[in-house]
């Protein structure tokens, strides 16, 4: 028997929405040391619909990073015309490097509906809350205690007594733009750390703000449609 009814298909109506919403800009910041790239990859694995935003930097590669994905490894020329061409989002120097993140794969992926992760300092989420805070959250991670943050900073075993101790001597001032964020995890417990850091992701992109298409769902759940 023929049925002119239309099929309700929830999955693809969904999938609409979500291309309607605007992605977000996801900052964690925190002292090196302090587990962020290790809460960043964790996300990375639990959440394939989010871009990672990749920096370019001057700093040498370290053991295991591939250029292109941990990061573009620039020279320092390379990095100030890029600068001088208003190619970087947010932009800092860190010890003796730089880093910046280009904003055009940054943009592209938020009108996709894609969220874009951040692995940046303080200083580059200042400067991306004057560009886009709207689409910014802003997440900082604590160590439990100093003592445990050098004795990670070693256990590491990429860096020099004399980076280590450059990098414990800055951590106090890092800590100290804490209540420029929005949240603060302290990772005491990497798995426990990461379902807080989910929990935030999953409260932001249901925020009314984020969701425009809920205007129109709405009138047309009134209106019986």
């Amino acid at each position: 028997m023929a049925c002119d009814e239309t099929v309700y298909d929830e999955s693809n109506v969904m999938s609409e929405r979500h291309m309607e919403r605007r992605g977000i800009m996801i900052v964690l910041s925190s002292p090196s040391g302090a587990g962020k790239t290790t809460l960043t990859r964790g996300l990375l694995a639990d959440n394939p619909d989010i871009a990672m935003s990749v920096s370019a930097t001057t700093r040498s590669p370290r053991p295991g990073e591939v250029d292109g994905i941990d990061y573009f490894f620039i020279n320092k020329d390379r990095f100030s015309e890029m600068r001088d061409a208003d190619q970087f989002l947010e932009h800092a120097r860190v010890f003796d490097n730089y880093y910046g993140t280009p904003s055009e794969p940054v943009f592209g992926a938020l009108e996709q509906g894609r969220d874009v992760l951040f692995d940046i300092d303080w200083q580059g989420a200042q400067q991306l809350t004057e560009a886009a805070s709207d689409d910014l959250i802003k997440i900082f991670i604590l160590p439990p205690t100093l003592r445990e943050l050098e004795k990670r900073l070693r256990s590491r075993a990429q860096d020099s007594d004399e980076t280590i101790a450059k990098r414990m001597s800055k951590s106090e001032a890092e800590i100290s733009h804490w209540a420029e964020y929005d949240y603060v995890i302290v990772n005491e417990n990497v798995e426990a750390a990461q379902a807080k850091l989910q929990t935030i992701i999953n409260a932001e992109r249901l925020k009314r703000k984020r969701q425009p298409w809920t205007s129109r769902f709405v009138k047309d759940l009134i209106d019986g449609a």
